[in-house]
This record gives C-alpha cells, structure tokens and sequence, in this order.
C-alpha cells in the first residue's frame, strides 16, 4: 500500500523532509545555545564586581571597550576643545541635548566626553579652560542601532547624531579614540548621563528572543513532521477506497 512512497512526487516530498527537520533541530539548537550564553554571561556579569565598586583607572588600561571594561570608571588628562550637542536623547524620561565636549588628552588622541544633558533649548555651559583631569563611565562607540542615534541627515552645524569616532573623523584633526566617557558628575547644572549597559550582557530583550526563536523552530520540525505523516495516511485511505470500490463517481 505504500509502495506510492517511491513515485517521483513523493521522492520529492521525502527529500524536503529529510532536509527540513534537521535544519530546523539545527537551528533551534543554535538559538538555544546563544540563549545559554547570555545566561552564562549575566551570570558571570553578577560575579563582578559593580562599577562603583571598581576604582578609577587610566583610559588606556579599559581599551579596547568589550562587555568587561564597558561601564568601568576611566581617567583621563586633556585640554577640552570643540563643543558639540547631541540632539533628541533622554534621561529619566525627559528629551533633550547630551553636551559632548572633546577633550585632546595628553597622548595626543581626542576623547569624546559627555559633560552632561540639557533640556531641548537650554544653554550648554562652555568647559572648563585649561588642562582638566576628568573621570567617567567609559562606554563603547554608538552605531546606527544604538538607542537614541539620530539617523537622519541634516542635522544644524555643531550637532552630532551619533556619538563615534566615524562621526567625528571628518570633524577634528586629531585621531579620535573608539571610545566615550560620561562624566560620573556633570559639569555646572547640567544633568548627568547614566552609563548605558554593554550590549549582550544580560538578559535583555535578545536573550528572550533567541529563546522564542529556539521553540519556533522545534515547532516548525514537529509540524513538518506532522504535515508527512498526515498526507501519508491520507494518501494511504484513497489508495484503499480506490481499491475497495469506494471513490466517488467522477461527474
């Protein structure tokens, strides 16, 4: 009765199922382990030490930024320079301009530093003149995914959308480090800028999605699996209704 399993059509169908259950069990385990290591991650985040915890070490010692160093209090001597606004950010829920001020340290490199945030048409204190020491939350160079990053052209002159080295290469002279820092204390009135969190340490958003991706794609080889066997049964029973007499007269 099943010998209808090897014509061509069903050749086909075999084919595709062989190949469909194993890439989704593949899948499913491959979202399931990224899953795992972001668990394993925040795990081995909470083992560390918080940043305030942590004490104030030169910039150079926290480079490159990764998921360890992101967040640590750094140091660096300078004599800030340009001023520019970043327009659009908010901080407890309130909208306005981070004032990120360049500071060109001591090694010759520019340091983009957020003194702090300002309402949306506030004035941005001018910095402090001459050779400043400042510390801050050391933070990894924004990207177009970044919260908050203006994406859009055309911003007016002395505003930045994102804040990185790619942004400010074509601005300021200097080598521009891949790296930000926010003051732990803002300058003047300003309002300071909390740290934001480095990205894949923790159980965000992704993790669940991995997760919810991780039984969408068993349920996909279950269904497959399913749908094989119920077209097999179902072309089974036409083969014995034929057989026994039983399939309706064609009109």
């Amino acid at each position: 009765m099943y010998r209808f399993l090897l014509t061509p059509r069903w050749w086909g169908i075999n084919v595709f199922v062989v190949l469909a259950i194993p890439f989704c069990l593949f899948m499913g385990t491959w979202q399931l382990g990224k899953f795992e290591e972001r668990v394993d991650t925040h795990k081995e985040a909470e083992r560390e030490p918080s940043p305030d915890e942590r004490g104030t070490v030169p910039l150079e010692e926290l480079l490159p930024v990764d998921k360890k160093t992101s967040g640590r209090p750094a140091e660096a001597t300078g004599v800030y320079g340009e001023q520019f606004r970043v327009p659009d950010r908010s901080v407890k829920g309130e909208r306005g301009d981070y004032v990120l001020t360049l500071l060109r340290t001591d090694g010759g490199k520019t340091l983009p530093v957020v003194r702090g945030w300002v309402a949306q048409g506030a004035p941005a204190p001018a910095p402090p003149a001459g050779e400043v020491t400042v510390t801050g939350w050391l933070q990894a160079s924004e990207n177009m995914g970044t919260d908050g990053v203006h994406t859009a052209g055309g911003l007016p002159a002395g505003q930045l959308g994102m804040i990185s080295a790619a942004s400010l290469v074509n601005l300021v002279p200097d080598d521009v480090y891949d790296a930000w820092i926010t003051l732990t204390e803002a300058d003047g009135s300003m309002g300071a800028v909390p740290a934001a969190v480095a990205e894949g340490n923790g159980l965000d958003m992704k993790a669940f999605q991995n997760l919810g991706y991780t039984g969408e794609w068993f349920v996909f080889a279950a269904f497959v699996l399913f749908m094989w066997f119920r077209l097999v049964r179902r072309e089974a029973e036409a083969i014995r209704d034929r057989e026994l007499g039983l399939e309706p007269e064609s009109v």
